[in-house]
């Protein structure tokens, strides 16, 4: 048998997934600083909350490619919380944001495109861009009391070949949300350059200073594709709902040609469907646990780093990571295991694609008991182990 190119993965264990599952089927304890899925994390959720998949209106089958209507205006209404006036017929509804990414990708990209991202990032788009036959290109984000945009990073990387921007508001793992001038240093590189932005704001409700601005809103000359979804809206990642956003000049016809790439797959089903506007209207009591689950770990992350002068955590605007900087005195891998030995299981910062020594990224969602032993057993090791009783602060 003969496989595409494009599967061409390694699929083969990490050593790091080898040594997690090993010590999991032993039945050894784990600290979890990896947690990223709020249906296991010990929230609340409404019991009410599979009531909304019985609606009789599901029984019948309206292939609608964009989305059933009051579904798309369930999405109008989450905007006009953020104080966004947005119509029906610019929401296209999707399975996911990967699948809404993989129509992106496809409305805007010919065979071997390039589509410019930040890093660090989630190493998702990877995946989807080889599916797509597309490929990314990373532009660094720089660290200066707090992440920024290059401008000229990214325009350096601007090619012929190049289509799109691809944000992720706030930033995931960074936490960094795209600042007014940044965005308009990047919507005159997409005027210039003929370019489309695609923006992942699925953590924009998760600001640590309050509501943060939306991109659907749009930007000035710029096409704008906002992408979102109730897996982290709604803290409800299985029920898989989602959508596109459109905005900016040739709005029209990115829709028309959207519609037929949905119309191909018909893949959004008409019971969650039929229960997202009751699932974005509850939002709001999952939020409010997340947020305080968040910030409680993170002033927990605080307080026992402040014993811990070589590791620095960096600035965090939203979302629900904490980059770590630790003393690059050996890789992270190796650092990664040493901990999982010790009953702490952290991302190495690689994942996201960070330098191979000297980076931990850290959840913030899990339960507070489970989050505090996790960082007690970080801050010892790296005490012990990575001259944390050393008194000079990293850079």
């Amino acid at each position: 048998m003969q496989f595409s190119r494009r599967t061409d993965w390694n699929t083969e264990e990490s050593e790091l997934a080898r040594a997690h599952r090993l010590r999991t089927q032993a039945g050894l304890p784990i600290s979890n600083l990896t947690a990223s899925n709020p249906t296991r994390c010990d929230f609340t959720f409404s019991p009410e909350l599979l009531e909304a998949l019985t609606d009789p209106a599901a029984l019948d089958y309206d292939p609608q490619p964009r989305g059933i209507l009051r579904a798309r205006q369930a999405v109008c209404d989450y905007y006009a919380s953020h104080g966004l006036a947005l119509d029906p017929s610019q929401i296209v509804l999707t399975t996911s944001t990967s699948e809404a990414y993989s129509f992106l990708f496809r409305l805007l990209c010919d065979p071997e495109s390039e589509i410019l991202a930040p890093l660090p990032g989630y190493p998702l788009f990877d995946f989807l861009a080889v599916l797509d036959d597309v490929r990314i290109k990373p532009v660094p984000l720089v660290y200066d009391q707090g992440w920024q945009i290059e401008p000229e990073g990214f325009r350096r990387a601007i090619t012929p070949e190049t289509r799109a921007i691809v944000l992720v508001h706030p930033n995931n793992p960074t936490g960094h949300f795209t600042k007014p001038w940044e965005a308009g240093e990047l919507a005159g590189l997409c005027r210039e350059f003929n370019l489309s932005l695609i923006v992942d704001e699925v953590f924009l409700d998760y600001g640590t200073s309050g509501t943060a601005w939306s991109f659907a809103a749009g930007l000035e000359g710029v096409p704008v594709f906002v992408v979102s979804g109730l897996s982290k809206i709604a803290g409800l990642p299985q029920m898989k709902a989602a959508w596109i956003v459109s905005t900016g000049p040739a709005k029209a016809p990115a829709l028309e040609r959207l519609e037929v790439i949905a119309d191909t797959f018909l893949s959004m089903n008409a019971p969650v469907q039929c229960a997202l506007p009751a699932w974005l209207e509850g939002r709001h009591k999952i939020q409010h646990q997340i947020r305080q689950r968040v910030a409680a770990n993170l002033a927990e992350l605080d307080r026992q780093l402040a014993e811990l002068p070589v590791v620095r955590r960096l600035e965090v605007e939203g979302g629900w990571y904490a980059v770590l900087r630790i003393p690059a005195l050996e890789t992270d891998e190796h650092t990664v295991l040493a901990l999982l030995e010790q009953g702490v299981w952290v991302h190495p910062g690689y994942f996201f694609g960070m330098a191979e020594s000297g980076w931990l990224v850290v959840s913030l969602l899990g339960s507070e008991a489970e989050f505090r032993t996790g960082v007690t057993g970080l801050v010892d090791y790296l005490r012990t182990h990575q001259g944390g009783n050393m008194t000079t602060r990293l850079p």
